[in-house]
């Protein structure tokens, strides 16, 4: 086993975020997690990308039909085209997704999607087959119900994919605060996590 494929740490310049299938007409079917909790941690997500300049590739299916168009703050913030697919279920069967993701030069893909168990499972599973570290954010992705996540956690693990929440990866790329992002990274984690804005609030407070 390559221990380093496990142990090596995300940065600014090895990974790209790709969003899939965060679209209007699937988020309302969703259970696993308070609507309003799982916008916020998808800004969260989108807003750490955007605060470091990072690679985001963003894709539908099939926007015109039922799944409806991406959230439209995703694409505000992140400021980048919508792949959209033209039929295929799995994001990774189509060219132009694949190709997008390749083009960044980069083999840590942070990936979020809606459906948990679709849309975000079958790309991390074959990204994976293809050499790639995939970092599943889990709560920045939304299903049916908690029973459908936690079957879907389990294949994401089995199969060698890293399991991870969006704070978690803003952490992990910030990696001190003293880094040129530290700032930057700081005031998205103070807005898109209530508590630590407190911590926030009170360090500035005596400054």
């Amino acid at each position: 086993m390559n221990s380093k494929r496990y142990s090596e740490f995300l940065t600014t310049d090895n990974a790209v975020l790709t969003m899939i299938d965060h679209q209007t007409g699937l988020m309302v079917a969703l259970g696993d997690e308070h609507p309003t909790v799982l916008k916020n941690n998808i800004l969260g997500l989108v807003n750490t990308a955007k605060a470091i300049n990072l690679p985001t590739v963003v894709t539908a299916s099939l926007p015109e039909g039922p799944n409806g168009p991406v959230m439209p703050e995703i694409v505000d913030i992140l400021q980048t085209e919508v792949i959209e697919r033209e039929g295929q279920i799995n994001a990774w069967d189509s060219e132009a997704y694949r190709n997008a993701i390749k083009a960044t030069g980069r083999k840590k893909i942070i990936m979020a999607g809606i459906v948990t168990d679709v849309c975000l499972l079958f790309p991390a599973l074959s990204a994976i087959e293809e050499g790639y570290n995939v970092y599943a954010v889990i709560d920045a992705s939304g299903t049916w119900n908690k029973t459908v996540q936690e079957v879907t956690i389990q294949r994401l693990t089995q199969a060698g994919v890293k399991v991870t929440t969006w704070a978690s990866v803003l952490a992990e790329i910030m990696n001190d605060w003293r880094s040129e992002h530290g700032e930057a990274l700081g005031n998205v984690l103070a807005s898109h996590t209530t508590k630590y804005g407190y911590v926030m609030n009170s360090y500035f407070a005596k400054s």
